[in-house]
């Protein structure tokens, strides 16, 4: 559980300072939530919309990883399939040859948790066989068989909201109030996952920004985001160098560093628990500063 403070800005905007109680244990490393953390991305793929090709290489992939972890980060986010609009499909024998090595090398090497970014219940059985300790599954477990493979894995899993599928998921997204209409998925994919075996204290949500939602849901749903920590589950939020913040601020992938430090702590502030990122110094020393100051004096 977690405890709410509302607080209401200049702006007369609605906010809530979140104190999150959430220690997860993720295949025997911890992941302690209870001070909002940076998840850092590795894609270990040819075709991702940011560093697609950058860490092919096994060595290069190690080499990112012990990076990232020296900058900050708690948890590394593996992912072997590109889910960007219109991305080629991939095999299963080709992702499963991309993340398993880096997999079981990282799990020797680093004392934090590895994450599986992947819809596939093969590459997911595969992967914590191999010594990761969550699955991020933009899908949220519909695919088939993929529930009851995270059953009985027994691992973490971040359940994500998209509308549609990744290849077209950008064809026109349509919500009477999308807000709402996320909660409500990601409320009854949690319930189903509960009916299912796996404990409330093993989720986490994602709304899924960028995942089939144009540029006005997705600052909607940032603005709305504590309406999603009502859930009582940590919330996670993927908003790193998206489209969103090419569209507001007129500049390329590789020039979003501002645009996402600001969108992290915004979501911070709103309640996230866990912001995924591809800058991870940066990002950290941002949301030290939003920790400060939405923690000061509530332990008086």
């Amino acid at each position: 559980m977690a405890e709410a403070i509302p607080i209401t800005d200049q702006g007369g905007y609605l906010s809530f300072i979140r104190r999150s109680h959430h220690v997860l244990d993720c295949a025997g490393k911890t992941l302690d939530l209870r001070t909002p953390q940076i998840m850092g991305v590795l894609n270990i793929t040819p075709d991702s919309f940011s560093d697609g090709g950058d860490f092919l290489s096994p060595d290069d992939a190690m080499m990112r990883a012990h990076q990232m972890l020296e900058q900050g980060a708690a948890i590394i986010d593996i992912g072997g399939e590109s889910t960007r609009p219109g991305a080629a499909a991939v095999a299963v024998d080709a992702e499963l040859a991309r993340v398993i090595p880096v997999i079981e090398a990282l799990t020797k090497e680093l004392p934090i948790p590895i994450s599986i970014d992947t819809s596939k219940p093969e590459v997911m059985r595969a992967a914590v066989r191999a010594g990761a300790g969550m699955i991020n599954d933009v899908s949220a477990l519909r695919e088939q068989g993929a529930l009851q493979v995270a059953v009985e894995l027994n691992v973490p899993v971040c359940l994500m909201h998209m509308q549609g599928k990744p290849r077209t998921m950008q064809n026109s997204p349509h919500y009477e109030n999308v807000v709402s209409e996320v909660e409500s998925f990601l409320k009854e994919r949690i319930n189903t996952c509960i009916e299912a075996g796996i404990a409330r204290e093993q989720l986490l949500i994602d709304p899924g920004f960028g995942f089939g939602k144009s540029l006005e849901h997705n600052l909607l749903l940032l603005r709305g985001l504590n309406e999603l920590a009502g859930l009582n589950v940590p919330l996670v939020a993927g908003l790193s160098r998206k489209s969103m913040i090419g569209r507001l601020l007129g500049v390329p992938v590789h020039d979003r560093l501002y645009g996402s430090i600001a969108l992290a702590t915004l979501a911070v502030w709103h309640g996230a628990s866990l912001v995924r990122v591809h800058d991870v110094r940066a990002t950290k020393d941002a949301i030290g500063i939003v920790n400060a100051i939405r923690d000061v004096g509530l332990d008086a």
